[in-house]
């Protein structure tokens, strides 16, 4: 069994109350952080951890806060982006919805860190359950000292607020996240300047993922350099991969980074292997954002070297013969799959939650969502799979924030591995017309027959 950090009381009876994850050890790290640290040293535990952030991007959290603008006499803000959007995603909800206080505690540590007496949780609007959820956990969190003002008698105080979002994708964005909280659309904003420098109110402001915020505390139990020895490189500590699709056992499970990709998908711990008997057709590790690998690919990188799940060995081979890591969200397609259809569903998706400031977004997740579906229906031509990379091309880094590009990858990375099956449909429209198509005739690769 892998070691677990995150999960390791998920099963303790109780455990979303306060009273039982105390008993636990909850709110260890508060004590010790407010008694017997500093701000900057509670930092520094962060930075030597080597806690990459787990919301998609990966960059170092531990840099991210050292951002923060302390010379400004504003006040300072930290925000948990709890808009949790990205489709195959929701680990984070299992984490709010389970152990509320996992995040509470790494709100109060973060805030102290950061100088920041008022923080929010943004939560995804379509999270109306977990709302009140949260709320009681934090008034049992200040109805036992841990928030408030002078927490456990010190000159420390925190208020915390969970707001809830609109149900908007554009706001897991961090800008656009601030410019909701403010009440205004989410859009996102222009940068620089950052929200480091210039965020919530105008004020010096960190926004980091719930998995990561909830992460904190961990370290801080342990200590950064102990928990830089869970992992592989610069991977370190665990990671919680929200699995789904066509696998014997989906679920939200906390590894070590650095678990081989084929194990993670067969063995009996994890993913307990493809479903009904079925051969792995494609996976993406990250998200819906995230190119999508072939299994060759997805075990193996281009050098025939085991895939593995960290965020160095996933990108390894770039977007050539690589993806990423992402959110975590790890979707798996069995041979039944159509590769046309699923990207023509993350195209639909991505047009719908375009905030529409950028040309770029606005008009070529559209164009890319008709011509996907006029293959996908049997009505495409041969010239429509270059024209979608054409416009995939066109998007990529020309827009404000990485809605663009998340809409983007996806479908250049099925065109890439999956080419055949783009023209199989032009070629076969009257098969195609069927939604269950490759059920009833799985697609065989007639350039993989003729190399085998």
């Amino acid at each position: 069994m892998g070691r677990k950090l995150l999960l390791k009381d998920i099963n303790v009876p109780g455990i979303k109350s306060f009273e039982v994850y105390r008993k636990m050890g909850g709110y260890a790290s508060v004590e010790k952080a407010l008694k017997t640290m500093t701000p900057d040293s509670v930092m520094e535990e962060v930075k030597k951890s080597g806690l990459r952030g787990r919301g998609g991007a990966g960059f170092p959290t531990g840099m991210k806060w050292s951002f923060l603008d302390r010379k400004s006499d504003k006040p300072r803000y930290l925000i948990c982006n709890a808009d949790e959007s990205e489709p195959g995603t929701f680990k984070d909800r299992f984490l709010m919805e389970y152990l509320p206080h996992a995040l509470i505690e790494g709100m109060i540590v973060s805030s102290f860190a950061l100088g920041a007496n008022t923080s929010y949780i943004y939560m995804r609007g379509e999270f109306r359950w977990i709302f009140p959820i949260l709320e009681k956990a934090i008034e049992e969190a200040r109805a036992a000292g841990f928030l408030g003002n002078n927490m456990l008698g010190t000159d420390y105080s925190l208020e915390l607020y969970v707001h809830s979002g609109g149900g908007a994708y554009i706001c897991g964005e961090e800008t656009a996240q601030i410019e909701s909280l403010e009440g205004k659309r989410g859009n996102p904003r222009n940068k620089p300047p950052f929200p480091a420098v210039v965020g919530l109110y105008g004020c010096p402001t960190v926004v980091n993922n719930v998995e990561s915020i909830a992460t904190v505390p961990h370290i801080l139990n342990m200590g950064g350099d102990e928990y830089a020895k869970i992992g592989i490189g610069k991977s370190t500590g665990t990671k919680l991969i929200s699995a789904s699709g066509h696998i014997n056992k989906p679920g939200v499970y906390e590894i070590e980074l650095g678990l081989p990709v084929e194990e993670f998908i067969y063995s009996d711990e994890y993913c307990g292997g493809i479903w009904k008997g079925r051969k792995m057709k494609a996976c993406v590790p990250g998200g819906s954002s995230v190119p999508i690998l072939p299994t060759e690919l997805m075990l193996k990188t281009a050098k025939g070297e085991p895939r593995l799940m960290s965020y160095e060995s996933l990108s390894d081979g770039g977007f050539a013969t690589g993806s990423m890591l992402g959110s975590g969200g790890f979707i798996v397609f069995d041979e039944t799959a159509c590769i046309v259809r699923n990207t023509w569903t993350y195209a639909r998706f991505y047009h719908h939650e375009s905030c529409g400031q950028c040309s770029p977004c606005r008009e070529g997740t559209g164009w890319m969502e008709k011509v996907l579906h006029r293959i996908e229906t049997g009505h495409g031509k041969m010239s429509d799979i270059d024209l979608l990379v054409d416009v995939a091309k066109k998007i990529e880094g020309n827009t404000i924030c990485p809605l663009g590009d998340a809409a983007a990858w996806p479908v250049a990375a099925a065109v890439r591995h999956f080419r055949e099956e783009f023209e199989y449909h032009v070629r076969y429209p009257e098969k195609v017309k069927d939604p269950k198509h490759f059920e009833k005739e799985p697609f065989v690769s007639e350039k993989k027959a003729v190399a085998a």
